[in-house]
């Protein structure tokens, strides 16, 4: 599946530097361009509007003062004020790096650096950008999964309708809401309507995705920290639910967040305080909490895994997405949808669905949803080459069921194996990402770009 934000561009002369960022990052963005001189910088803006840059600031022969970086941060700040610039500096000019934060910059790292530190702090940069931009978009405007006649979701089913009718009903209050439902239901973009419908809807909303977050990074991210707190802190840094004062803070995946960590959060909500890492100091807070989970009801309500007295803090109204195979009904519209965008986006040929084809694909149970469904809707749009979608451009299970190969029948195919063990481990874990991408020994990166591969 997709990397989270498209483009990086990391600015560095020294190219093992380089060449460790394209690594750390390369699950985060589909396409890392390295320059090693910022003067390629500006022709390259011209073209693209990357997701984050990351910039050294000293580029001659020793040079230490940044004013180099620091002249490039001021142009790129001066042509996109929403730009999630990261700089690149050494542990004895954070002084410096510190300069350029002040001058707009999103944060930095130090060299050195841990590849966790790197890849959260370059993704709550671009995060952040994509929170100020969407912002800032036209209220009317459709979603991926809206139009722009004034509905919000795509769907006429009644499960549809209910989802609809509880964010009308939600979105003007602060009451905190919980969204229940399967990866690919759209949780997101439920979450992204409520901010939207609110008072707060003005101010970008701030998400975290605690099932991307390394469990040794949730409290920094969550929190903040002070100078000094613990080792690489070398300034102090505002954590997501400060950066949410006054809007949206949207916490996806919360049921990945640590069983030691809940007391924390709850305390956070309760108190409307936040205490940074390595302070002692208390700072206030008005944020008003969506939270998302793919965990059954059942599990969650499991006092081993999530505290309760939380629970009842984030549920005060509780929304459950359905899954797509409990309103095929909205299959057509989803898929027409889908075709239509990508037909334009590759600029190909309108084509029409067969009575068979449409079928099969409402027949389809798709595991994964309408995230699913719009990667196939992508998939046939690039793929066919006749005057109609065949059955053949999407996905699809070739058998009445999708076939598993059995690892006692002596097959050695391995593309066959790799797909029936991802198969099982998501069945196993219900689909939760995270889960089965540890069942499998894998990266939640790594088991999207497999489940791609094979169609699932």
């Amino acid at each position: 599946m997709d990397a989270p934000f498209d483009l990086a561009v990391v600015v560095d002369d020294d190219p093992d530097i380089a060449l460790a960022a394209r690594l750390a990052l390369r699950d985060l963005f589909k396409e890392i361009r390295t320059l090693s001189s910022p003067q390629e910088l500006p022709d390259l803006l011209k073209r693209q509007s990357p997701d984050a840059i990351l910039l050294d600031l000293n580029f001659e022969r020793s040079a230490t003062d940044g004013s180099e970086g620091l002249d490039y941060l001021a142009r790129i700040m001066a042509g996109d004020p929403d730009a999630a610039v990261v700089i690149i500096t050494a542990h004895s000019a954070v002084s410096v790096a510190v300069e350029a934060i002040k001058r707009g910059a999103s944060d930095f790292v130090a060299k050195p650096w841990s590849n966790e530190r790197l890849t959260a702090t370059v993704r709550s940069a671009a995060a952040l950008r994509r929170s100020k931009i969407d912002a800032r978009l036209e209220r009317g405007r459709s979603s991926e999964l809206g139009h722009s006649n004034g509905t919000t979701l795509l769907g006429e089913s009644a499960a549809m309708e209910r989802v609809r009718a509880l964010i009308e009903r939600a979105a003007p209050t602060d009451a905190n809401v919980l969204i229940l439902g399967e990866n690919g239901t759209g949780k997101e973009i439920v979450a992204r309507e409520i901010h939207r419908k609110s008072p707060r809807g003005e101010l970008p909303m701030i998400s975290i995705d605690l099932g991307a977050t390394s469990e040794s990074l949730f409290e920094s991210e969550l929190f903040g920290h002070v100078k000094g707190a613990f080792t690489g802190a070398g300034a102090e840094r505002i954590g997501r639910i400060k950066a949410a004062d006054g809007s949206t803070l949207f916490l996806d995946e919360i049921g990945n967040l640590p069983l030691h960590l809940q007391p924390k959060l709850l305390t956070a909500l309760e108190l409307r305080e936040v205490v940074p890492v390595g302070s002692n100091r208390p700072v206030s807070i008005d944020v008003r909490v969506v939270a998302a989970t793919n965990l059954s009801a059942d599990r969650l309500t499991d006092e081993s895994r999530f505290r309760q007295d939380l629970l009842f803090r984030l549920n005060t109204i509780e929304i459950h997405l359905p899954p797509l195979r409990a309103r095929r009904d909205d299959i057509p519209l989803l898929l027409r949808h889908y075709l239509d965008m990508y037909e334009r986006k590759y600029d190909r040929p309108e084509r029409m669905v067969p009575a068979e084809v449409m079928e099969a694909l409402v027949g389809h149970d798709w595991p994964g949803n309408v995230r699913a469904l719009r990667h196939a809707a992508e998939r046939a749009v690039i793929m066919a080459d006749g005057a109609v979608y065949r059955t053949e451009d999407f996905p699809l299970p070739t058998g009445p069921e999708a076939p598993t190969l059995s690892l006692e029948s002596g097959s050695l195919n391995l593309d066959q194996l790799e797909r029936q063990m991802i198969e099982r481990a998501l069945r196993m874990h219900h689909f939760n990402i995270s889960l089965a991408a540890g069942e499998l020994g894998l990266s939640r990166g790594a088991l999207y770009r497999r489940m791609e591969k094979h169609g699932l």
